[in-house]
């Protein structure tokens, strides 16, 4: 694999959803680093970790609930591509999610809320150079296909 994800959280209680976000990483044969660093609290924090990877080829899943100002500020401060992946809060009734999806002009992060939407987003940035992690892609979809396919065999015998 020529590159990796940077899990980007906002804080540290991020941690158990971009595990979710790891785990189907690991199954799509996507390398991955966490890393914890907020645009509200630090954001040359967040800078520094951006120059780090400026020459690597990297995709950045951000995760940050209730005002996603990180997702927004990572894209805002790099060339790489960004998937904001805000938990979801029953606090807020989803209503949190409009800060990853009103953004200021001149940012195109990508936003979708599951841990495997993230990955995938991201394993399929990586397949347009990566043969490997594009078969994988198509087997990991595969696999869902077929589930669905037996799923209706056993349904549909069903009375």
């Amino acid at each position: 694999m020529s590159g990796k994800a940077i899990i980007l959280m906002g804080s540290e209680k991020d941690l158990d959803f971009c595990r979710e976000i790891a785990k189907f990483l690991k199954i799509l044969k996507v390398d991955y680093e966490f890393r914890v660093a907020s645009a509200h609290k630090i954001p040359e924090r967040v800078l520094e970790i951006l120059r780090e990877y400026e020459k690597e080829n990297v995709v950045y899943i951000t995760v940050a609930g209730r005002s996603n100002a990180l997702s927004a500020f990572v894209d805002a401060h790099t060339s790489k591509p960004v998937i904001a992946c805000p938990p979801y809060s029953e606090k807020f009734g989803g209503a949190d999610i409009f800060s990853s999806l009103r953004v200021p002009s001149g940012i195109g992060s990508l936003v979708t809320v599951e841990a495997e939407g993230a990955a995938i987003a991201a394993a399929k940035i990586f397949a347009l150079t990566d043969k490997d992690v594009q078969k994988q892609v198509s087997s990991y979809q595969l696999d869902k296909k077929k589930e669905l396919e037996k799923a209706d065999e056993k349904i549909r015998l069903l009375r």
